[in-house]
């Protein structure tokens, strides 16, 4: 398993982790919502990294899906399915404490 993928909960305090990981798994409800509630938490943005960049990528394939006429509507429920599948990744590891990155495209940074 590549370093990116590996979970990266040992960069992050202990004490910001457990009064911010409410506004982590709320963070893949409403990415922006941890900015505005705890703007000086490392862990809550990092989620709210995470959530932003799976909000890109839904969208985007969404739309370059929709645009392929017969396959693409064929391939759309699999991209939900997948993409409701990182959700609930996200959602679980903000809640728990956890940070890892969401697979395949987790590695980019939005968010400073």
């Amino acid at each position: 398993m590549s370093d990116l993928m590996q979970e990266q909960t040992g960069a992050f305090d202990q004490a910001e982790i457990d009064s911010s990981k409410t506004m982590a798994g709320l963070a893949y409800l409403i990415f922006f919502l941890p900015l505005l509630v705890c703007p000086q938490s490392k862990y809550a943005r990092f989620h709210a990294n995470q959530a932003l960049l799976l909000l890109i990528v839904s969208i985007a394939g969404t739309i370059i899906l929709s645009l392929i006429p017969v396959i693409g509507w064929f391939l759309m429920p699999l991209f939900g399915l997948f993409i409701f599948v990182l959700f609930v990744m996200g959602l679980i590891n903000g809640f728990n404490g956890r940070a890892k990155r969401l697979p395949v495209f987790g590695k980019f940074d939005i968010l400073k």
